[in-house]
C-alpha cells in the first residue's frame, strides 16, 4: 500500500480554530498565537493537542467572545511584527545594494577605495540637514574600504560570470593582445575579446590583465593568452584572428605569440586558419615615419623646448602673443607616444612662426634655419600631411568597429595619395593649405613641388608595404562590407550559390541599402549558412588593438604613483567594470546572494 501524502489531501485552515485552539496560518502553516510555534501537518487533531497541553490553563476563563477578541488581538500583532521583520529585511538590502551601486561608480572614476569613507560623511552631512530621521539608514551604508574592495571584486565575478555564459554562444571570436608597463615597472598583458553569436550579434568585452613579473617572451606570453582561453572555456578550433601590436615577441614567427598559438590550434585539430593582423592604427603611425623628415621635426622640437622648458620663458613668450593679440596664447608640447601631438605642434608652429622667430631673435637665439624658405616648405608640407594621417587615425579608433569598414578607410586614403601626389607634381595645393600660403609667400626660389611629391610617393609605397596582409584579406572583406559587388565566379565554392541567391533577392538588397554593412550580416537569412559563418568571422575580427591601448590609460589612472601598491586582483576587478560595455553587473542578483546580511551601525562605521 503506497505511504499517503499530506500534501495531496487538500486539507484547508478552518477560521474557527482561530479562537477554539488560538492558531492562524501563516505561509500556508498553522502557527500558534501564543508561542509562535508551528504544527507541521494540518489537522484538527494535532492543533488541540497543542493548545490542550501547552495553553489550556492560560485560557480557560474566557468565554467565546473574549476568545475571538484576544485572537483578533494576536493577529494583530503577529501582522505588526511581520512588517516590520519586511521593512528591516528592505532597508538592509537597499543600505547593501546602495553599497554596490557607489563601489561601482567609485571603480569606474578612478578613485582609491578609500573614498567611499568620504563620500558617506557627505552623505550624512547632507541627510542632517534634509532628513535627519533617515540618518540612520544611511548610516547602515558601508562604505568602507575593505567594504568597497570587497563589492568591486564580487561586481567583476559576476561581469566574468557573464561573459563566460555569452561565450559559450559564440561560433566565432578573435583576440587583442597588447603589452605595456605600469607605474611600478611591470609588464601587463591586455587581452580583449570579441565574439559573434549564432544571431550574428557581436560582444566586444575586456577578457584579462595580466602581471607578468618575468620576462615576455613569445612562450611567456602565449602561456598567460592560454591560461585566459581556458578559464573563460573558449574552444580553440572558433578562434579565428588574433591582432597584436606587431612586436617580434608577439609576432615572431617561431616562438611569437602567433606561431606558439598557431601550434596549439594544430594540437586541438582546428580546422580553421588563424589569421594574424598587426594593429591598422600601429601600422598607420609607423608609415609617417616613410616621410624622413625628422631634421624638420627636430628643429620644431628644440625651439618648442626652448619655450617651454624654462618657466621664464615660458611667461614671457605667453606674455609676448598676448601684446600681439595673436589668435593663440601658447605652444603645446610635442610627446612621441602621442601620436596626434605632432600634428598640433607643427600647425601651431607654422601659424605662429613669425612670433616665434621674433621672440627667439629678442632672446639671441639664432633664426637662420626657421627663416629658411625650403625649411618653411618642408614645415608646411609636413604640417598638412600629419594633418590628414592624424585624420584618419582618428577615424580609425574607437569601439565596435568592423574590421572591413576599417580597411575601407584605409583604401581610401591610398586612393587620396595618388591622387595628392599627381596634383603635388602639377603645383596643385588645393589640399594643402599651409603648402598654399607658403607658395604665396615666397620671394625668390620656386615651391619644391616635384621634392614634396616624391614624399607622398613614399608614403604610399610603405601604406602598401605595411597593410599587404589586408590586402591578402581584400576578398575575405569585400565579402561583408559589399557582398552585392562581389564578383561570384571568383569567391569560394562553398559561397557561390548562396551569393547568386543573395544578389537577385532584391528585398535583402533594399535591407542591405538600408542597414549598412555592419547590421546587414544579422538579416542573412537561414537558407544562406555559409554565407553567416562567413559573416560572423569576419564581424569577430579586431582591426586594431586600440581597446588595449585604452585600457593602458585606465591603468595608469588608477594605478599612480600614489596607488602604486594596488594589487593585481583589484586592479584587473576595477578595470574590468572601468571597461565594461555591452555588459552590466546584475547588483540585484549580488544583493539576493547576501541573503538577509544586513550591516550594522557599528559595522559601517569601521
Amino acid at each position: 500500500m503506497a505511504k499517503r501524502k499530506v500534501d495531496t489531501e487538500n486539507r484547508g485552515f478552518q477560521t474557527r480554530w482561530e479562537s477554539e485552539y488560538m492558531f492562524t496560518k501563516v505561509a500556508g502553516k498553522p502557527v500558534c498565537l501564543l508561542c509562535g510555534e508551528s504544527v507541521a501537518v494540518l489537522k484538527e487533531y494535532n492543533l488541540r493537542r497543542h493548545y490542550e497541553t501547552k495553553h489550556a490553563d492560560k485560557n480557560k476563563n474566557m468565554d467565546m467572545e473574549q476568545r475571538l477578541q484576544k485572537a483578533e488581538e494576536l493577529k494583530r500583532g503577529l501582522k505588526s511584527r511581520q512588517a516590520l521583520f519586511k521593512k528591516a529585511k528592505s532597508q538592509g538590502q537597499a543600505a547593501v545594494k546602495a553599497s554596490f551601486i557607489l563601489a561601482e561608480e567609485i571603480a569606474k572614476s578612478a578613485r582609491p577605495f578609500t573614498e567611499g569613507d568620504f563620500i558617506k560623511n557627505c552623505m550624512i552631512k547632507v541627510c542632517d540637514e534634509v532628513c535627519p530621521e533617515k540618518r540612520q539608514l544611511f548610516l547602515n551604508v558601508s562604505l568602507s574600504r575593505n567594504t568597497i574592495a570587497e563589492r568591486v571584486d564580487q561586481l567583476s565575478i559576476n561581469l566574468k560570470e557573464q561573459l563566460v555564459k555569452k561565450g559559450k554562444d559564440f561560433i566565432a571570436y578573435s583576440l587583442a593582445v597588447d603589452e605595456s608597463i605600469d607605474i611600478s615597472d611591470i609588464a601587463q598583458l591586455s587581452i580583449f575579446i570579441r565574439g559573434v553569436d549564432s544571431n550574428l550579434s557581436v560582444t566586444e568585452e575586456f577578457l584579462a590583465l595580466r602581471p607578468m613579473h618575468g620576462t615576455t617572451t613569445g612562450h611567456d606570453l602565449y602561456e598567460e593568452v592560454s591560461r585566459c582561453v581556458n578559464e573563460m572555456e573558449l574552444p580553440w578550433e572558433k578562434l579565428v584572428g588574433l591582432t597584436t601590436d606587431g612586436a617580434p615577441a608577439m609576432c615572431g614567427h617561431r616562438s611569437g605569440l602567433v606561431a606558439k598559438i598557431r601550434e596549439k590550434m594544430q594540437e586541438e585539430n582546428a580546422t580553421g586558419e588563424l589569421t594574424a593582423y598587426h594593429c591598422i592604427i600601429h601600422q598607420e603611425a609607423l608609415c609617417g615615419k616613410a616621410l624622413k623628415m625628422e631634421h624638420v621635426m627636430s628643429i620644431i622640437t628644440r625651439t618648442v623646448n626652448f619655450i617651454r622648458a624654462k618657466g621664464l620663458n615660458h611667461r614671457q613668450f605667453k606674455a609676448f602673443l598676448t601684446e600681439l593679440e595673436t589668435e593663440h596664447g601658447d605652444l603645446p608640447y610635442h610627446t612621441e607616444v602621442r601620436w596626434l601631438s605632432q600634428g598640433k605642434v607643427l600647425q601651431r608652429c607654422f601659424e605662429l612662426r613669425e612670433e616665434i622667430c621674433l621672440f627667439l631673435d629678442s632672446k639671441g637665439k639664432d633664426t637662420t634655419q626657421l627663416r629658411d624658405e625650403m625649411f618653411l616648405c618642408e614645415m608646411a608640407f609636413l604640417c598638412d600631411i600629419t594633418s590628414h594621417l592624424n585624420a584618419i587615425n582618428l577615424q580609425l579608433q574607437g569601439r565596435d568597429r568592423v574590421i572591413s569598414d576599417m580597411y575601407s578607410t584605409v583604401k581610401a586614403f591610398k586612393t587620396k595619395l595618388t591622387l595628392w601626389e599627381t596634383q603635388m607634381r602639377k603645383e596643385n595645393l588645393s589640399h594643402f593649405p599651409s603648402c598654399q600660403t607658403m607658395k604665396e609667400k615666397l620671394s625668390t626660389s620656386a615651391f619644391p613641388s616635384t621634392q614634396l611629391a616624391d614624399k607622398i610617393g613614399m608614403l604610399a609605397a610603405d601604406f602598401r608595404r605595411r597593410f599587404a596582409d589586408f590586402e591578402a584579406q581584400k576578398s575575405r572583406l569585400e565579402l561583408l562590407g559589399n557582398p552585392f559587388a562581389v564578383d561570384v565566379e571568383s569567391s569560394p565554392p562553398n559561397l557561390q550559390m548562396e551569393l547568386i541567391d543573395l544578389q537577385c533577392n532584391d528585398a535583402l538588397r533594399a535591407k542591405y541599402a538600408a542597414v549598412g554593412a555592419a547590421e546587414f550580416a544579422r538579416f542573412l537569412p537561414g537558407t544562406m549558412p555559409q554565407l553567416r559563418i562567413q559573416a560572423a568571422q569576419t564581424l569577430s575580427m579586431f582591426g586594431s588593438t586600440y581597446l588595449c591601448e585604452q585600457l593602458f590609460s585606465l591603468m595608469n589612472l588608477n594605478k599612480t604613483s600614489h596607488r602604486s601598491r594596488l594589487t593585481a586582483e583589484h586592479l584587473h576587478s576595477i578595470l574590468r567594470i572601468s571597461s565594461a560595455q555591452s555588459l552590466t553587473p546584475n547588483i540585484d542578483e549580488l544583493v539576493e546572494k547576501m541573503g538577509h546580511h544586513q550591516v550594522s551601525p557599528s559595522t559601517s562605521n569601521k
